[in-house]
């Protein structure tokens, strides 16, 4: 998979500069793919191509129902591509392909949802004020720069898509520099669709020339998937320009084991929840909080759970966890478990590369005991499989260890009591609260409290950042 153009303007375009990405399987260190780096004149040429599209009949001209018209044909587009979109992610993130088809699943859910909505949504409309009538517009925010992350490209790029389609902008995609092939499968998809050239520009690109996106004049609007520190500096960017910016940040979830929980039917799931994606997940659940009277049972079921899941080659569809996505992350992982240790955590379980796995980035789940909230470990996104088994003496207890952390993106609570889960749900500082499992609704917003971000993604509520509110006062009679 070596490609030698960029997506700009509905056609194939040739770089500005000969650097080129050289793309590293995680699971083996080999190059499995390149393409070319923009540099600073390609993300002129992106936003201008956007730029004009927003002023031209075929796009800014369309209605919400013909807009879905296009939304759908991508998602149909995408799905005639399920297997090529699903084999990127098995190549480049090494994400295990049981996992990469249900992401391409999810875009697609996405897209069809955001396509509903455009139809359904009322872009105008008139209201009875107190001096008169006035109508009231919902407009497209204008040019977005919309900027993904690694570990789920290709969802993160429709939760921010489709929104932005269905409101009648355009988006400059960031791709990250890890991940980028998946995006050329999307591109030949984006043709397929017919979109108007400009619509939806695709630039893989390093920190410095996602700055100069971020700060492009002609940008109206920013939308990061990303770090706290990487949000803080678009935040920053935007803030001194009032620039509208939308953030799903970090997250440090806890999960909630009640008393009455039942380790047979809870454990499997809560795993599965605390190491999805080999924890390269901002949603995972890696605080779990349980009861010191059953402190030992939980652990020791984690452990097993832990131990018996399969890592390895990611095309097998047995396989349930992949390696760290590069080098660096890899020693950042590990250092954090080493830092546990160090803070006075017990390791139960895992924490070692398989020999058989060598030379990937592979990490064994790793379950850390006798943490506390304090320690950096319970307090700082790891992002990989390292979970922290905190106990706790009654439910008040739980939910204040839950809460004392600088981020708030999602939680769970495990209990045969749903309506008692529902409480706790309602106490928690936390944007996504799920009750005996692990989910989010395309249908409902996505979020997070505190650190966590800005804004909201999925649901109707996603679609709001990207519009503009008008309205224009009649005369009266």
């Amino acid at each position: 998979m070596d490609y030698p153009h960029f997506f700009i303007d509905g056609a194939w375009r040739e770089p500005k500069s000969d650097r080129r990405i050289a793309v590293e399987c995680p699971a083996n260190r080999e190059i499995v793919g390149s393409c070319p780096e923009a540099v600073q004149a390609d993300v002129d040429a992106a936003v201008s191509a956007a730029s004009a599209a927003l002023g031209r009949d075929d796009w800014a001209g369309t209605s919400g129902a013909e807009r879905a018209g296009y939304i759908d044909a991508l998602s149909d587009a995408m799905k005639s591509r399920a297997m090529d979109l699903a084999n990127c992610a098995v190549a480049e993130i090494a994400a295990p392909i049981s996992f990469s088809k249900g992401q391409v699943a999810m875009a697609r859910m996405t897209l069809k949802f955001y396509a509903q909505l455009a139809r359904d949504f009322v872009f105008e409309e008139q209201r009875k004020g107190y001096f008169g009538s006035v109508i009231v517009r919902k407009e497209p925010v204008g040019v977005v720069a919309a900027i993904v992350p690694f570990n789920g490209p290709l969802f993160a790029a429709m939760l921010k898509l489709g929104p932005a389609l269905a409101s009648g902008s355009t988006v400059v995609l960031k791709v990250p520099m890890e991940t980028p092939l998946f995006s050329y499968v999307l591109a030949e998809c984006i043709v397929a669709a017919g979109f108007p050239a400009g619509v939806i520009n695709i630039l893989p690109a390093d920190r410095e020339v996602s700055e100069y996106l971020v700060d492009h004049a002609d940008v109206s609007m920013v939308s990061i998937t990303g770090s706290v520190v990487a949000g803080r500096s678009v935040a920053k960017a935007c803030g001194s320009q009032i620039k509208r910016s939308a953030l799903e940040l970090g997250g440090k979830s806890a999960a909630i084991v009640c008393e009455d929980a039942d380790p047979a039917q809870i454990v499997p799931a809560l795993a599965n929840a605390s190491v999805i994606n080999s924890g390269q997940a901002c949603a995972a659940q890696t605080r779990i909080l349980i009861p010191q009277s059953r402190y030992e049972e939980y652990v020791a079921a984690l452990a097993t759970a832990y131990e018996s899941m399969n890592m390895g080659d990611p095309a097998n569809p047995v396989t349930e966890l992949g390696p760290m996505i590069h080098e660096r992350h890899f020693q950042r992982v590990k250092a954090y478990i080493q830092t546990g240790l160090d803070e006075g955590a017990r390791l139960v379980t895992g924490g070692q590369t398989p020999a058989e796995l060598e030379p990937g980035y592979f990490i064994q789940p790793t379950l850390l005991a006798d943490v506390s909230n304090d320690m950096r470990v319970a307090r700082e996104e790891i992002f990989g499989p390292v979970v922290c088994a905190i106990p706790y003496d009654d439910i008040d207890d739980a939910i204040r260890i839950a809460n004392d952390s600088d981020m708030g993106l999602s939680g769970s609570v495990w209990t045969s009591d749903v309506e008692a889960g529902l409480e706790i749900g309602r106490r928690i500082h936390a944007g996504n609260f799920s009750i005996n499992g692990f989910t989010m609704d395309v249908a409902a917003p996505f979020g997070g409290y505190k650190r966590s971000g800005l804004g909201r993604e999925l649901g109707e509520e996603g679609l709001h950042d990207y519009l503009e509110f008008k309205t224009i006062n009649l005369p009266s009679a």
